[in-house]
């Protein structure tokens, strides 16, 4: 089994509100980001929040997700996958497809590709890359689940993904989006204005 895994649990502190909430297509980024997956086919998704946490319960439809709070947010990234992989980890759980809350854009087809690419070649890691520029989101397969684990909160997942870079797998796709991360307000105008 293979299940979606979202990191929304930061505190959006340069866009100045929670990047979970802004809105995409009618749809609040998480939810945008449920639907991609779901219309890819995934059954179990789990989403990490942590600031805000029960504003984003209240304020968004979460049925069917599995939500995670990190109370450790605030020491970074690491401790949000941490956490939901911790949450997610079964004996039958193959690999997890980690989105980041900021890139709702994403089309289901690229997940679609992802996951054909990881059934094929089994890899520990599968990128997205458009015209050569690598994005998100990112399919990671249960033999780097234990050094994800042990990782320190200050150090980032890249360390990990370096360390398997020549068992590392890239998807070609034709979908910008897997670019677009809002972090920003010129970001979010933009997204909007393309969308």
């Amino acid at each position: 089994m293979i299940a979606g895994l979202i990191l929304a649990a930061g505190e959006s502190s340069r866009m100045g509100q929670d990047k979970a909430l802004l809105t995409y297509r009618g749809r609040t980024f998480l939810e945008a980001v449920t639907q991609t997956l779901r219309a890819a086919g995934l059954e179990q998704i789990a989403v990490v929040l942590g600031h805000h946490a029960e504003e984003i319960q209240r304020a968004t439809n979460l049925r069917g997700i599995q939500v995670v709070i990190n109370p450790d947010y605030r020491r970074g990234q690491t401790t949000s996958l941490q956490a939901g992989l911790r949450a997610l980890t079964t004996g039958a759980l193959e690999a997890i497809v980690l989105c980041l809350v900021d890139h709702p854009a994403v089309s289901p087809e690229v997940v679609t590709q992802l996951l054909a690419t990881f059934r094929a070649t089994r890899a520990p890691v599968v990128i997205p890359t458009f015209q050569g520029q690598r994005g998100h989101p990112v399919v990671i397969g249960r033999k780097l689940f234990d050094e994800l684990l042990n990782l320190s909160a200050d150090t980032g997942t890249n360390t990990v993904f370096r360390a398997h870079r020549d068992e590392t797998r890239f998807a070609e796709v034709d979908d910008r989006n897997i670019l677009v991360d809002v972090d920003n307000q010129e970001e979010y105008q933009r997204l909007q204005e393309n969308g």
